[in-house]
């Protein structure tokens, strides 16, 4: 009797063992979205607002990391990725510590249809896709729609990955002769 009472007081404890990483497994998953949602909307903000009082032009690279908002001073016109018309009116830092998502930073992601605030490659989403593995972020990746789609980059939703609205340099999409 006693060994029954053993193995029952075992299985019961093993199954609440269990049941508990699993609640809070899943419970992970959902704080990562609302984690990664906030952030994008966030992040969209600060860059929105760079870009109002510093002219952002452009990003050297397709993926850009976002790891330069809490600079407080630089020389030139470039921060990290980031070249500016106006870069004495850089008002960082804009966050204490850049922010992150399961230990990777997010990114500027350039498209053929203006630049997006994205999880960085790596970044395993709620939905169980990763960024860079599952979910393709190239110049050729329509980004707006996969924020709309629960099955890519939408949470509960909200989106994972938001279009940046940042005007163009005057200077991009001139000629020699419009200048001269």
């Amino acid at each position: 009797m006693k060994s029954i009472s053993y193995l029952m007081t075992t299985a019961l404890f093993v199954g609440l063992v269990f049941f508990s990483a699993g609640i809070f497994w899943y419970q992970r998953t959902l704080v990562t979205g609302d984690m990664i949602a906030h952030d994008v909307a966030h992040l969209v903000s600060i860059f929105e607002r760079i870009d109002k009082t510093c002219d952002i032009t452009s990003f050297d690279y397709q993926k850009n990391p976002i790891n330069f908002l809490n600079v407080r001073s630089f020389t030139g016109s470039e921060v990290g990725p980031m070249n500016l018309v106006y870069p004495d009116a850089w008002q960082g830092p804009y966050v204490q510590d850049n922010p992150s998502i399961n230990g990777r930073e997010y990114e500027i992601v350039r498209t053929k249809a203006g630049y997006f605030i994205t999880p960085g490659t790596g970044v395993k989403l709620p939905n169980g896709k990763v960024i860079g593995t599952d979910i393709m972020l190239d110049e050729h990746a329509d980004i707006a729609a996969m924020a709309r789609d629960e099955t890519m980059l939408m949470h509960k939703g909200k989106p994972l990955a938001i279009q940046i609205n940042i005007n163009q340099s005057s200077f991009e999409g001139l000629v020699a002769e419009d200048i001269i």
